[in-house]
């Protein structure tokens, strides 16, 4: 016989589905048969593929565009020939042009002009753009403004087209969180949602440009705070970075961004060499944070308009590189031959690797490199400073980079050891570096073995950032990070019922205290006098003959019939009570918590299995519990062994 009634219920359940939003689909297919919540599989994950797109799209297009401007700009018509990682470039665009040292000194300021004017309208676009991401998801519920990205993409265009000493990380950041945030906006999604797609957007950005995707998901995650990450966002941050990743390497190709030796052995004897160069490391980093900052300072205190100062940063840029950069050239026969300094800096990192044919073996590649390194951190500092629209993560990176390059060679020279590799120390420098000072270890290890296309290096890495990590403590390179998620505003609340969790409703409710209650039939009169009567209760139960609670009336209500006595005498109870709603004794407070939120009431009733009050539970209360929690919690972080 054919089972009709199995039928009809699957037509029955087709037709709901159908019903349904694509976004919802599913989390209702699966609800039919495991009592599973997969509604983050069905709605965040799909707009997370969503924003990798945009952000691949948008992030490829900003890649091609930078390096054409460049092109035209910097080497066609300057004559300049900048220092490239190997997989930094894409494009074959010809030959450069005549050397112009003259014309390479107002480049910078050019396009330092363009940023400031749009800066003028869209402020978020000064600097590198990480600290007002970050600022977002803290402070402004992950919305970014939908301008930010076209104002950003052509500010940082304009910026890094003209040679500005800056990075395209920075910008993807910004430019790939403001597409989540705009994503989530366009489909109105929650707060907590349109967070999550913030942080997918910056992974996105970030793999976008350094073809990094499990790194550049970490960082997402973990830039937001000083110690710790947010794993809400991992999954979506990794599904959006590898959406973005594939649309990159379809579009130009896969490479790591670095070559390097075919391997780097692990020798154990060379780990104290690591140790030392993360404390190098670290007291670098500490003078890059400080000259940075001196730098932005004392931009701020300049005279005259503020949309002029990145005009100024890059003429000062441009006096400051350019007679390096000729001097340089004139001592090897290559005028024009860029050393890193302007731009982003990775070729400076590829040179510190695996050397160049103008790179003199000996101490003088030493020298140069430790040069090359203070000037970098220097011209960084007035092109961000200054409020070009420029990355610094670019920089911290080849800083750190040129550094370990620099001690390397050192080493070779004093220890004469044929096993050591003056690239492998490059590439500890640079991860180390800039994981230190924006504390995200995980995430710098990760992207530096990306980059370098293997895992060699995951020992010495991981000793140089957790000594670098801990040395730069109180030192962080993006001032909007708040320590811990406790200190976010954003999950003050839920930190807080979740603590509220361990607290049982006994131990703080005033239980057995006299209290007023009502009957369904008593009049307002009657009611306003029995009232007058308590000066603590917020709520007012009516209780039936058998004395179990039917309903409440709230001290609100009370006052608007007070104010309308004049109608008092025609209500009763039972007409302005609301429904019941009442915690058990050994309910634990934050289930109190969100049931007082729900209610829109400032007292609960507590009471026992037969619905008879035994007493009061008032938000007071609460919060005093909390108080006293928090408070225990405070000085067992301080002091542990007790």
């Amino acid at each position: 016989m054919f089972p009709f009634s199995s039928l009809r219920r699957l037509w029955t359940w087709a037709a709901r589905l159908l019903r349904q939003r694509p976004s919802t689909l599913v989390p209702i297919i699966f609800s039919e048969t495991a009592p599973l919540d997969l509604t983050i599989v069905g709605r965040m994950l799909f707009h997370a593929a969503v924003v990798g797109l945009a952000a691949g799209l948008v992030g490829a297009a900003f890649f091609a565009a930078i390096e054409y401007t460049q092109h035209l700009l910097l080497e066609r018509l300057a004559g300049y020939r900048p220092l490239r990682a190997s997989g930094e470039t894409f494009l074959e665009l010809g030959r450069s042009g005549t050397f112009h040292p003259i014309l390479l000194v107002f480049l910078p300021a050019i396009g330092g002009l363009f940023c400031g004017l749009i800066a003028r309208f869209v402020p978020e676009v000064r600097g590198g753009g990480a600290d007002c991401m970050i600022e977002a998801f803290h402070h402004r519920a992950g919305v970014v403004r939908r301008r930010v990205i076209w104002a950003k993409w052509l500010a940082s265009l304009c910026t890094l087209g003209t040679g500005g000493a800056g990075g395209r990380e920075g910008p993807t950041m910004l430019i790939g969180g403001a597409l989540g945030s705009t994503v989530g906006g366009i489909l109105g999604v929650s707060n907590r949602e349109r967070r999550i797609l913030l942080i997918a957007g910056v992974a996105a950005g970030i793999a976008a440009v350094f073809r990094t995707p499990l790194g550049a998901a970490l960082l997402a995650v973990e830039i937001l705070y000083r110690d710790g990450f947010e794993s809400d966002a991992l999954i979506p941050s990794v599904l959006a970075s590898v959406v973005s990743y594939s649309v990159v390497i379809a579009l130009f190709g896969e490479s790591t961004l670095f070559t390097h030796a075919p391997r780097f052995p692990l020798v154990i004897g060379h780990l104290w060499l690591y140790a030392l160069l993360a404390l190098l490391v670290a007291l670098m980093a500490a003078v890059f944070l400080r000259v940075f900052r001196e730098v932005r300072t004392l931009f701020r205190k300049l005279p005259g308009p503020e949309w002029l100062r990145p005009a100024v940063g890059g003429l000062l840029l441009g006096g400051l590189c350019v007679p390096i950069i000729a001097f340089v050239g004139s001592r090897i026969h290559e005028s024009g031959q860029g050393l890193g300094i302007l731009g982003g800096g990775y070729g400076a990192v590829q040179m510190a690797i695996s050397g160049a044919n103008f790179l003199s073996p000996g101490w003088n590649s030493v020298a140069l490199l430790l040069l090359l390194s203070f000037v970098k951190l220097l011209a960084s500092s007035l092109t961000i400073g200054s409020g070009g629209s420029a990355g610094d993560f670019a920089p911290s990176l080849a800083v750190g980079g040129l550094l370990g390059g620099a001690f390397g060679r050192a080493a070779q020279l004093l220890l004469h050891d044929p096993r050591l590799d003056a690239g492998a120390f490059a590439l500890v420098g640079m991860g180390a570096f800039y994981g230190g000072i924006a504390h995200t270890p995980l995430a710098a290890l990760v992207l530096v073995c990306e980059m370098a296309g293997n895992y060699d290096l995951l020992v010495p890495l991981m000793l140089a950032q957790g000594i670098a990590f801990v040395a730069l403590r109180k030192r962080s390179l993006y001032e909007a990070q708040v320590p811990t998620q406790r200190d976010s505003p954003v999950h003050r609340e839920a930190l807080m019922l979740d603590l509220l969790k361990g607290l049982l409703v006994r131990d703080v409710a005033s239980l057995g205290r006299p209290y007023v209650s009502l009957t369904p039939a008593i009049r307002g009169d009657a009611m306003l006098s029995l009232v007058r009567e308590t000066t603590w209760q917020d709520v007012f139960p009516v209780l039936d003959a058998a004395g179990a609670m039917i309903g409440l009336i709230s001290a609100e209500t009370m006052h608007v019939m007070a104010v309308e006595q004049r109608d008092a005498d025609w209500i009763v109870a039972a007409d302005i009570m609301q429904a019941p709603v009442s915690i058990r004794a050994t309910d634990n407070l934050r289930t109190a918590t969100q049931r007082m939120i729900e209610s829109e009431l400032r007292e609960l009733p507590v009471v026992d299995e037969n619905q008879h009050i035994i007493g009061f539970l008032d938000e007071t209360e609460i919060t005093q519990a909390y108080l006293g929690a928090t408070g225990r919690a405070g000085e067992e972080a301080v002091s542990p062994s007790r």
